[in-house]
């Protein structure tokens, strides 16, 4: 972990820029000293190298994020000092000790191998560097752009799937964004190094022209004179300020071509070559031949042979300390105990929940949309939370190649809950009361997947129409998440894992924790709490009131450790929660009631073993009690939303057990979880089939 930076070094910076910015002004129009500007091109070639050193030791290009905006202030400070250093030339035949300097070391005193040295140096950094790095510029940002979605969804699916939190996800959906904003601002930086190196070559041809004519016309001077003087000074000066040029887009160069990693350009680089010593041996050897070839031609030996010499020893060194490393690693898995490998790992966990793709549906997984599938699949979460109490882990979602190109699959625990498939751009339109879905209007005919309802997929541009005809639309995606929704409600009983219920009695444990320590783990276990919360959620008894449930436990587990009989005994304590979302009316409660004979047939008929309860009913009784209440709820479904039946306390459990495998959707009560003051209605009555 670095040490924090200190907070004057922030403001040294921002005044630095600003400063730095002004001054370019000053330089461009007020006449500055040669003493001075010596100095000014002095900073310019430190500033350069500072630049390029810290582009070799950048992990990756994003922790140099600042390099395109450097870059411009770097190009402008070039340009203001080939305007200050031209004004000298011209003006006073002089530009300072570090332009005559640079003139007369490099050239050798020979203005015309300066000009060749600057024309070699511009060639190289405009054809070969600059080029190169603007291509690579644009290729970069154009493949970071292409693939921002894909690597949206990668952070979203993590995120559904619990592996990252949101403040892990919301880093590294800024990270993608400065990524791109990165790679655009090089794309725009690069021009700036391309019109450097042109602008720097047309002030020297200027220079020199101008120089030949001042010095003819002003001067007075001779030719020779005029041709020495003016070309060294202005090939010292474009030497030494095309020289810190040519730093920074080499700079550039490595930035852009900089891949992510965990370490600096030298090491990777060095670490990267050495890794094969057998190529290392390969080069020794060749050497070594052409040293031997010299001994028969004017090639000289000594310089091959010390560099194979120094390659051969190389590979041996980096092969014994690979071997060491092999035996050092050898001895150390010897020492550990088996353990599965690290790819197969994460394939040993079964996601609580997972919501599949097709391809053609993941562009509902936007996580800007604010009402995307994303947002609407947290609401389903919050939603479950308020409504049965139980806290829904994460839901992975992903994609699925073995899908239709528009289908989705919905499992719980890898089981397979939910298949089916919607049409993005489309609107499932439903019937409504006797309409006859499909016939009115053109379309995909289909079923509703949550209720098997006839529907009918229609375009935008029948939706109005289909709204006026009485149907009911709704859009792909709230036909997905409604499906998802009931999948939860149905399943929340199989989701309801013995984490889940800790993390519930930790909630409470700060509010009520004589509740929790009377019960928990003196009188009950955990794993015994959550298969009583497991039954309720079986028929969708919300768990909310968890002190209510805990306080019934912990009196009723004094008589009996049945989770089935103690399921009953909270149900009775939870009467009003239970009833009061089936009421058909304010305190009024219709229900289809059971005939006695049908209830002692079933107390007669329930036997308790050591695998759970079994029932002996004959099949025929049980068929025709099946095509009765078939036809009971046939005739009460139109006036109710939820048909409900009411039986005895003795055989409620058993005769929701016997009719849920036909009927899962039917609420079974009994009669003491009917609270006083709530009035009940009967639309009907099992009656006993004649003959049994």
């Amino acid at each position: 972990m670095s040490a924090p930076r200190p907070a004057w070094l922030g403001r040294v910076g921002e005044m630095s820029v600003v400063g730095g910015i002004i001054l370019l002004l000053v330089i461009m129009v007020i006449p500055m000293p040669t003493s001075l500007l010596s100095l000014l091109l002095v900073v310019n070639l430190s500033l350069a190298l500072v630049i390029l050193m810290v582009s070799v030791y950048i992990g990756k290009p994003l922790e140099f994020s600042s390099f395109p905006s450097l870059l411009l202030i770097m190009t402008l400070f070039d340009l203001t000092l080939h305007i200050a250093s031209t004004r000298k030339i011209l003006t006073e035949s002089n530009a300072g000790e570090v332009i005559r300097g640079f003139g007369e070391v490099m050239t050798g005193g020979n203005p015309g191998v300066g000009l060749v040295l600057f024309v070699i140096i511009t060639i190289v950094q405009f054809v070969v560097i600059t080029k190169g790095a603007e291509r690579i510029s644009e290729v970069s940002a154009r493949f970071t752009l292409d693939a921002m979605p894909g690597k949206q969804m990668s952070i979203d699916a993590d995120l559904n799937a619990g592996l990252i939190s949101n403040e892990e996800a919301k880093a590294r959906r800024a990270e993608i964004g400065e990524e791109a904003n990165f790679y655009g601002a090089m794309d725009g930086a690069s021009k700036f190094v391309k019109g450097n190196v042109i602008a720097a070559f047309v002030i020297i041809v200027i220079n020199i022209v101008g120089g030949l004519l001042v010095g003819l016309f002003k001067q007075k001077m001779a030719w020779g004179e005029i041709f020495y003087t003016y070309t060294l000074l202005t090939i010292g000066e474009g030497l030494v300020i095309i020289l810190p040029s040519f730093l920074v887009a080499v700079a550039s160069a490595i930035i852009i071509t900089r891949a992510a990693s965990r370490s600096n350009l030298g090491a990777d680089s060095l670490r990267q070559i050495v890794a094969k010593p057998q190529a290392l041996m390969i080069v020794a050897a060749a050497t070594f031949l052409f040293g031997f070839a010299g001994l028969f031609t004017e090639l000289p030996v000594l310089p091959f042979w010390i560099m194979s010499a120094l390659l051969g020893g190389g590979a041996r060194l980096v092969q014994t300390w690979q071997r060491q490393e092999d035996e050092a690693a050898a001895a150390q898995q010897a020492t550990k105990p088996e353990e599965p490998a690290e790819f197969v790992a994460p394939f040993l966990l079964v996601p609580p929940v997972e919501l599949e793709l097709g391809h053609g549906l993941l562009g509902l997984v936007d996580a800007e949309r604010q009402n995307g599938l994303l947002h609407r699949i947290r609401m389903i979460r919050q939603n479950l939370a308020v409504e049965l109490g139980v806290v829904v882990p994460p839901i992975r979602v992903k994609d699925n190649i073995k899908l239709p190109t528009n289908g989705y699959a919905i499992r719980i625990k890898g089981v397979e809950r939910a298949l089916a498939e919607i049409y993005p751009g489309h609107y499932l339109a439903l019937a409504s009361g006797g309409q006859a879905a499909g016939q009115q209007l053109p379309g995909i005919k289909t079923k509703e997947p949550t209720f098997q309802l006839d529907a009918v997929w229609v375009t935008e541009g029948w939706k109005d129409r289909a709204e006026l005809a009485g149907y009911t639309v709704v859009d792909a995606a709230t036909v997905l998440v409604t499906n998802l929704m009931e999948v939860l409600r149905a399943h929340a009983h199989e989701i309801l894992g013995r984490q889940e219920v800790q993390v519930l009695i930790d909630h409470l444990r700060p509010t009520n924790p004589a509740v929790i320590e009377e019960l928990l783990p003196n009188v009950l276990s955990a794993g015994e709490v959550q298969q009583v919360l497991r039954n309720l959620l079986r028929e969708r008894v919300p768990i909310r009131d968890l002190v209510t449930i805990l306080e019934t436990l912990s009196q009723a587990a004094r008589m009996t450790k049945d989770a089935d009989l103690l399921t009953e005994q909270v149900r009775l304590a939870l009467g009003s929660t239970i009833c009061q979302q089936f009421q058909s009316d304010k305190n009024l409660l219709s229900v289809v009631t059971v005939d006695p004979a049908i209830e002692r047939l079933i107390a007669d008929s329930t036997q308790n073993t050591a695998h759970g309860y079994t029932y002996s009913v004959e099949p025929g009784i049980l068929q025709k009690l099946y095509t009765q209440l078939t036809q009971l709820m046939g005739r009460i479904m139109p006036r109710l939303k939820q048909p409900v039946v009411l039986c005895s306390p003795q055989v409620r459990m058993h005769f929701k057990r016997m009719t849920e495998r036909v009927f899962p959707q039917l609420v079974v009560l009994s009669y003491n979880e009917i609270p006083q003051q709530m009035k009940v209605q009967s639309l009907g009555m099992l009656e006993m089939p004649a003959g049994a």
